[in-house]
């Protein structure tokens, strides 16, 4: 039994199509924590089991993993929470306690590039993150945290300017290079991880991506797939904690992110040298083709 907390999310949802293949022939049933149940389509609600609820609720994590063998674990945004250490650590406390309780043996987590280096104390929801993690990994469970850089697939919440100004914000340098990756090769990592649980003790499982990319270098590879100049701008800190005020963020999760962001530009994603066993095979260019585009002429 395979619990997977996001379902409908974007690691969530290609991890859970994944599962619903390589399980058929394995095995193993799927369970799934939804909210919303209504938001899986019917296809998939005929193949696993649902438990409604938050996964932070100690009754539904209780119901969730009873039985289970393994469980994917992933913290949702809370743009009202009111410290990040809520946001992490203590959205996952009734999930830490469950795992004992239960015996579930294997846990693979949602987390962050950056321990171990000088800026992983000050990096705001990656320093967060990384507490969540170790929080985890003291219930004694087998634990591998996913440590990912910034996300291709975080550009799709730009695609209005890309499409109508040609134009891409972030607040690192123009010329900074850095790993990236998409987020269906992150699902593919955990379903790996989820399915051969020959693995013990905890750790961390870095998701690279292919090459380490900048701002610029992003900017060429999507002008020639869009066949149109597309540019980046350099947002300052202050511009960003502002707009992301006038979304509604409340002030902890705002400067969590500002935090973030200013530790990305000291270097936070660059503790992990790329191995073929840290790389993960989806290109810029690759994911621009079958992601963006598509998006953006929709």
């Amino acid at each position: 039994m395979i619990v997977i907390t996001t379902p409908t999310g974007q690691i969530g949802g290609r991890l859970l199509e994944i599962l619903l293949t390589e399980t058929r022939t394995r095995g193993e049933e799927l369970r799934v924590i939804v909210r919303d149940p209504g938001k899986l389509p019917d296809a998939v609600r005929a193949h696993v089991d649902v438990v409604t609820g938050s996964h932070d609720d100690p009754e539904v994590v209780d119901r969730a993993f009873a039985g289970a063998d393994a469980v994917f674990w992933l913290v949702p945004s809370d743009t009202q929470t009111p410290s990040l250490e809520a946001m992490y650590s203590g959205f996952t406390r009734a999930a830490a306690k469950a795992f004992t309780t239960h015996g579930v043996g294997h846990v693979v987590g949602v987390s962050a590039l950056g321990r171990g280096t000088p800026v992983a104390g000050r990096a705001g929801h990656v320093t967060a993150s990384l507490a969540m993690d170790d929080l985890i990994a003291g219930t004694g469970v087998a634990y591998r945290a996913l440590a990912n850089p910034t996300f291709f697939d975080n550009l799709l919440w730009q695609v209005a300017s890309i499409r109508d100004h040609g134009v891409f914000t972030e607040t690192v340098a123009a010329d900074r290079k850095a790993p990236r990756a998409a987020t269906r090769d992150i699902a593919a990592v955990a379903a790996g991880l989820l399915l051969d649980r020959s693995w013990t003790g905890t750790g961390e499982v870095p998701v690279l991506g292919p090459e380490d990319l900048s701002p610029n270098d992003l900017a060429r590879t999507m002008s020639d797939v869009l066949g149109r100049p597309i540019r980046y701008e350099r947002q300052t800190l202050d511009a960003f904690r502002t707009a992301l005020a006038g979304r509604g963020m409340e002030d902890a999760l705002a400067q969590g992110y500002v935090d973030m962001m200013r530790a990305k530009d000291d270097g936070l994603d660059d503790g992990v040298p790329r191995t073929p066993q840290t790389a993960s095979p989806t290109t810029f260019r690759e994911w621009c083709e079958q992601v963006l585009k598509p998006a953006v002429q929709a």
